[in-house]
C-alpha cells in the first residue's frame, strides 16, 4: 500500500471508532443533568422492575449528593393504590445522603405491597446507578 492510502486508511478507521464511541454516550439518558442536579430516570434499567400492572419507572433529583425528590413517571398500576405508594413512600428518601438513602429500610403500603417494593426496588437501583456513574 502507498503511504497516502494507509493515511487514509488510519483517518477513516479513527474516525468510524470516535463515532461509535460518541453515539453510544449519546443514547445513555439514564442520567442527565437539569438545573444542577442529577436526575436519574429508570425506565430503562428498572425494565424488569414491576408493580401490580407492570414497571413502575421513576426519576430521582440528586444536588450535592442529597436526594432532592422522587418523581414516579408514568406506569399501569391502579390509580387509586398508587396514589398511597407515591404518598406514603416518595418523599421518605429527600434529604438523605445517596449512601445513607440506598441503604434505608421503608415498609411497604398495605394494599399495594408489590407497587411499594417495585418503588422501593427502583429508588435502589437509581441511587446506585448515580453512584457508580456520575
Amino acid at each position: 500500500m502507498k503511504k497516502n492510502q494507509i493515511k487514509a486508511l488510519s483517518i477513516c478507521s479513527l474516525i468510524a471508532v470516535s463515532l461509535t464511541l460518541l453515539s453510544a454516550g449519546a443514547n445513555d439518558d439514564t442520567i442527565t443533568k437539569e438545573n444542577d442536579m442529577f436526575v436519574v430516570n429508570t425506565t430503562t434499567i428498572g425494565k424488569n422492575i414491576e408493580g401490580y400492572n407492570g414497571p413502575t419507572p421513576l426519576k430521582i433529583y440528586i444536588k450535592k449528593n442529597k436526594v432532592v425528590k422522587i418523581e414516579a413517571l408514568k406506569n399501569a398500576e391502579t390509580p387509586k393504590y398508587y396514589a398511597k405508594v407515591k404518598k406514603a413512600l416518595l418523599e421518605k428518601w429527600n434529604g438523605l445522603k445517596v449512601k445513607e438513602a440506598s441503604q434505608l429500610k421503608v415498609d411497604a403500603v398495605t394494599g399495594a405491597t408489590y407497587s411499594s417494593e417495585a418503588v422501593m426496588k427502583n429508588v435502589r437501583l437509581g441511587l446506585e446507578y448515580y453512584q457508580s456513574h456520575k
